[in-house]
């Protein structure tokens, strides 16, 4: 099930976005992950558009999006190639407007990322530095016909 994500969520969500930060950009120093956790954290519930995939009343992955920018979406790793992610970013795009634009700034490290958002058709838009980190960043956008 899809939801808009709860207060007491926020425990589960932030584990499963640390963790996943670990993974998938696992280039970055993991200090900064967690530096930047209490703003997360905040943003995620108070600030952007989130919303959390349960089933049985667990939480298993999340998608959270600002001016139809996705600014994370992360599953339990022993959760994903299940479609998880898909069925967020698919609940996402439903409802938004005719020609609408939804993005996702993915690092060029982050091969993962890159297929999964490219299965979904996003398309590279853009390549710009990641001035804070010194590394490359594709900038993928999908566009609702």
């Amino acid at each position: 099930m899809i939801r808009k994500i709860k207060e007491e969520d926020v425990t589960n969500v932030m584990t499963i976005w640390v963790k996943g930060n670990f993974k998938a950009n696992y280039f970055i120093e993991k200090d900064y992950w967690l530096e930047i956790y209490n703003q997360m954290k905040m943003n995620f519930l108070e600030n952007f558009k989130t919303y959390v995939y349960s089933e049985n009343d667990e939480i298993i992955g999340f998608i959270s999006i600002d001016n139809n920018e996705i600014k994370a979406i992360y599953v339990k790793e022993e959760n994903r190639g299940n479609g998880i992610g898909t069925k967020l970013i698919n609940y996402y795009r439903d409802n938004i407007h005719k020609d609408e634009e939804v993005y996702a700034k993915v690092f060029k490290k982050n091969m993962n990322g890159i297929i999964f958002f490219s299965k979904l058709q996003f398309k590279n838009s853009k390549v710009q530095l990641n001035e804070k980190f010194n590394e490359t960043e594709y900038v993928m956008t999908w566009r609702k016909n």
